[in-house]
């Protein structure tokens, strides 16, 4: 197998004053990343701020005119120079989930003249090993551990896991946040906290060895993690960017999102069900030559088919708090749709789509939720909700959802029952469409579908292209390639919000820039995993909301993650390289493709199969049909790559219904299992087995654990 793709089709001349937008735009793109986180050394005895100067030295520049600032270990940020620490305090935190408690020295503090803050969380003397990590995501404007999990952000976990593995956290507020950190929010607030940090722990630990560092951040959180290795140079030693989009991600792939599932809404189940486990492969069954298109269009885009699954609950993720963006930034986009030749605004079918309708609210519940006068239409779903008179009127809010006359809104403040407001979708249809008139100055192969041969674009293209506004937003710079230090790619092969093929995309850019990347940099993809990091976070509102029996499908990558930053640690320290990076190719829809065999596939995730049949070599066939009340026997083959760890544990879900019980296993590299089930009632099910890996073998340790599943299609009869 291979990591690379196709040969590219065409290149664009590349347009500079992109990468240099950041400071121009970022006061006005509003809340948008989503998507798609002592007393060992004597301190000041005040509680109030005091400064402690860093070490003269020169302050820090910016590589090329106009462009971000360069930080270096040995250069100041001019507005970050003054460090202070206000409270120092010894402190305690227990995972939930896990059980694991920890205790630790905490330091709060920041810099002066900014709002930028920080906490750091110190790992008792005998438990330190000479090491931070450092998680991120660019909303996110609170400097200290947030409870629970996923990590989006510095968590309770995340701190659990640190302190465990030896490791203190250096965790900031990004100065606000984006966008109110204006430019010390991508990457500059975390990185003086990361270069302070190194002090407090020399003096904390009464040591000169310098502390190795690793930042680390998910979705938006990647962008920022791979801005920092862009712009600075060792502040950090390596990073983890988690589920990483290309620069022109957002607000595309979102919309695309939503025209899939406009246009296909009716078609949807059955698509799935092709493309599940046993299906018939075929998923264009049955559909019109719109529908068809629409699904080629979506599938080469780079949305996983396999995706289709969560059909019902997908929604465009964060992309109400998106289109703000889009429409700051490009105001006139909408009236060009509708109004312009070339636009799909003219085509009979996107016209009948649009909806402009007066109604009135009938009440107004908890939740943002109102009752309308009418029902809405589907096509509604992030339109706008106008209201026509009150203290709001003039006024616009989004409809977040749909649910027979009852729709969610960003926000309900101002309505109240009898507020006369209309119903328009104009530019939530208009954007379900703005992919296409959005191709990127620098290739971006998702892109190739509209150009023609000799690189001309299909459709009209705006004269702002916005994707890489938002990138260098939250990163400080658009993506390039050019990182410093080392670095461990985690990339979802069933990610619906940050396309896969994104990491090989960046793979490419790295090895362009930097030549051989066998010494700095890994791409590990989870197969059956998604962009949410945990699916226990499915209950706070992060991935999978309302999905049923998500882990039936999809597995947490947080235990690959915490297992490559270790796994970092020891290629900067002791000079260990990690695991191998996936073998992995890109086929012509733009889905990735991984090795079918662990021993070739790579990376540190176990390869599971499934099958029924008398002996363990059933385990290649995905569909069986039986009789009901008959004893049924199934085999579950799982092996790890070479040099990922052990299996320490499988868990069956015969009946599909998301309810797993673990069986005994004998920890190794390589096991087949056996589970005989008998099924009382017909229809289809589809059973699951889920393996855990450990790299040590340690079946009891909560950290590390890397899963991966496998489905099969049981017809009864």
């Amino acid at each position: 197998m291979e990591h690379g793709r196709r040969s590219e089709r065409y290149v664009r001349n590349a347009d500079c004053a992109t990468i240099q937008i950041q400071t121009r735009w970022s006061i006005r793109i509003s809340s948008l990343l989503l998507a798609f986180g002592l007393g060992l050394a004597v301190i000041p005895e005040s509680a109030s701020a005091v400064a402690q100067e860093q070490p003269v030295t020169s302050a820090c520049e910016a590589q090329s005119v106009g462009g971000p600032l360069f930080i270096t270990e040995n250069c100041n940020d001019p507005e970050l120079s003054k460090p202070y620490v206000d409270e120092r305090k010894p402190g305690t935190l227990t995972d939930e989930a896990s059980g694991v408690s920890v205790s630790f020295t905490y330091v709060h503090g920041g810099f002066s003249g900014t709002k930028a803050r920080f906490s750091f969380y110190f790992p008792t003397a005998e438990k330190y090993k000479g090491r931070f990590f450092q998680t991120t995501y660019p909303t996110i404007g609170v400097e200290d551990a947030a409870p629970g999990c996923p990590e989006i952000g510095t968590s309770t976990c995340s701190v659990v896991f640190a302190l465990s593995s030896g490791a203190y956290v250096v965790s900031t507020n990004n100065a606000g946040g984006v966008p109110a950190g204006g430019p010390l929010a991508a990457y500059r607030t975390n990185a003086a906290a990361a270069k302070y940090s190194r002090l407090i722990a020399l003096e904390m630990y009464k040591t000169s060895t310098r502390p190795r560092g690793y930042i680390y951040g998910a979705s938006g959180g990647a962008y920022q993690t791979v801005g920092s290795m862009e712009n600075t140079s060792g502040v950090w030693d390596g990073a983890v960017p988690m589920v990483f989009g290309v620069p022109n991600a957002i607000p595309n792939f979102m919309a695309s999102q939503l025209l899939a599932l406009r246009v296909l809404r009716d078609k949807l189940p059955q698509i799935a069900d092709a493309v599940a486990p046993g299906g018939s492969g075929d998923r264009f069954a049955g559909l019109s030559a719109e529908q068809r298109d629409t699904l080629k269009e979506v599938t080469r885009l780079g949305f996983p088919l396999s995706g289709w699954w969560q059909y019902a609950t997908l929604n465009g993720g964060g992309f109400w708090a998106v289109e703000g963006a889009v429409r700051a930034i490009d105001p006139s986009y909408m009236e060009d749709f509708w109004s312009k030749p070339g636009y799909e605004g003219s085509e009979p079918s996107v016209q009948a789509a649009r909806v402009r309708q007066d109604t009135t609210v009938k009440n107004v519940g908890e939740g943002n939720e109102l009752v309308l006068g009418v029902e809405p239409s589907k096509d509604l779903l992030n339109g706008d909700l106008m209201i026509k008179d009150g203290p709001k009127a003039g006024q616009s809010v989004v409809i977040t959802g749909i649910e027979g006359s009852k729709v969610k809104v960003v926000s309900a403040s101002g309505i109240t029952a009898g507020t006369a407001v209309r119903l328009d979708n104009s530019w939530a249809i208009a954007l379900q469409y703005y992919s296409r008139h959005q191709v990127p100055a620098t290739h971006q192969y998702g892109w190739d579908q509209y150009v023609q041969k000799d690189g001309a674009p299909l459709y009209p293209q705006r004269s702002v292209i916005i994707g890489p506004m938002l990138n260098a937003s939250s990163a400080g710079s658009v993506a390039s390639g050019r990182f410093h230090g080392k670095m461990i790619m985690a990339e979802s092969v069933l990610d619906v919000s940050a396309y896969p093929w994104s990491a090989d995309w960046y793979r490419q850019q790295a090895q362009a820039a930097l030549g051989d990347l066998s010494g700095s940099f890994r791409l590990w993809y989870m197969d059956n995993a998604d962009h949410g990091p945990d699916i226990a976070g499915m209950s706070a509102g992060v991935a999978f909301e309302h999905s049923a029996h998500v882990a039936d499908h999809i597995v947490s990558y947080l235990g690959e993650v915490q297992q490559a930053l270790l796994d970092l640690d020891a290629w900067v320290a002791k000079g260990i390289p990690p695991a191998e990076s996936t073998n992995y190719r890109i086929d012509a829809d733009d889905q990735v493709q991984l090795a079918p065999a662990a021993e070739l596939r790579g990376g540190i995730q176990p390869v599971v199969t499934l099958g029924v049949g008398r002996t363990a070599d059933a385990s290649s066939h995905p569909t069986a049909l039986v009789k009901k009340g008959t004893d049924i026997t199934f085999w579950a083959k799982a092996q790890t790559p070479p040099s990922a760890g052990k299996i320490v544990k499988v868990e069956w879900d015969m009946e599909g219904d998301g309810h797993f019980t673990a069986q005994p296993v004998s920890i190794g590299h390589e096991s087949a299992f056996k589970e005989v089930h008998r099924f009382v009632r017909p229809g289809t099910y589809f059973p699951v087995v889920r393996v855990t890996a450990q790299r040590d073998g340690d079946a009891n340790t909560p950290f590390g654990l890397v899963q991966n599943l496998a489905s099969m299609r049981v017809t009864v009869r």
